[in-house]
């Protein structure tokens, strides 16, 4: 097949299969950094979050948490193991899970 001097012209410098050229290797370079520009730093990170995001989630699910405990606590306080053990001990609410029974009512 015969190559015109046009397209000889056009893949001149080009190698390898089907005559494309083969991938290259940029030299690294620093990016410009203006004096006049903002004068920022890059935030160090740890698989993209950052350590003031963490703080934030952090406290956010320290939050969820606190809650969720507290409801779990309330919801299980009338079981008796829990409120003798955890519930009894609390100065205000102690007297509030003491459960007496009278005699006449006590089947043992």
């Amino acid at each position: 097949m015969p190559v015109s001097e046009s397209s000889a012209r056009l893949s001149t410098g080009f190698t390898g299969k089907g005559g494309l050229q083969p991938w290259s290797v940029r030299e690294p370079y620093t990016a410009y950094k203006s004096p006049y520009g903002p004068q920022y730093k890059a935030v160090k990170q740890f698989h993209g979050i950052s350590f003031g995001r963490a703080a934030r989630f952090g406290i956010t699910a320290a939050g969820f948490g606190g809650v969720a405990g507290f409801a779990a606590l309330f919801m299980f306080a009338e079981l008796p193991r829990v409120a003798k053990d955890i519930m009894q001990p609390i100065p205000i609410l102690g007297s509030f899970f003491t459960k007496e029974i009278a005699p006449e009512d006590n089947p043992f």
